[in-house]
């Protein structure tokens, strides 16, 4: 990107805003009869987990891949867990109504790149989900998600804010 573009998770709003968005997404899918059960050993720290690892993915420290093994661990969680369409359309819409709810920035430019991710990445999972128990690769590169519009994020007209 250009200098002085932000990168989403400077533009989502940081740490912050995507731990309140993943404590809200998992307070819901906890309590959701379609993925709830998919959830139902999750570890308390698991919304952090993720947090972090979205974080990465668009731009922030690498923190995911410092403390909980990059990619290549986010796979295997997956792996062996069946996840039928059912379950990652539901995963998208309650991830995109934790967002409003926690007031992600709702410009276009940033909801298409956040919804660009997550329905990319949900494929992926429900992909990943119905091979073996166990991932052969050694490193699985972790993703890099930017501004899907040229130009980068939406700037307001001149006057409103």
């Amino acid at each position: 990107m250009g200098e002085g573009v932000p990168t989403l998770y400077e533009w989502a709003g940081g740490s912050e805003a995507l731990s309140r968005l993943t404590q809200t997404f998992y307070n819901r899918v906890a309590l959701d009869p379609i993925v709830g059960p998919v959830f139902r050993h999750m570890s308390p720290d698991h919304p952090a987990h993720v947090a972090a690892f979205i974080g990465e993915v668009f731009g922030g420290p690498n923190t995911y891949s410092e403390r909980h093994g990059g990619n290549r661990e986010m796979v295997m969680h997956h792996l062996g867990k069946h996840l039928t369409e059912e379950q990652r359309r539901r995963w998208i819409n309650l991830l995109a109504d934790a967002a409003d709810e926690v007031g992600l920035p709702d410009d276009p430019e940033f909801r298409s790149a956040f919804m660009g991710y997550i329905e990319w990445g949900s494929r992926l999972a429900k992909m990943n989900s119905t091979l073996g128990e166990t991932c052969d690769r050694e490193t699985e590169p972790m993703p890099s998600w930017s501004w899907g519009v040229p130009g980068g994020p939406y700037k307001p007209p001149a006057g409103k804010s």
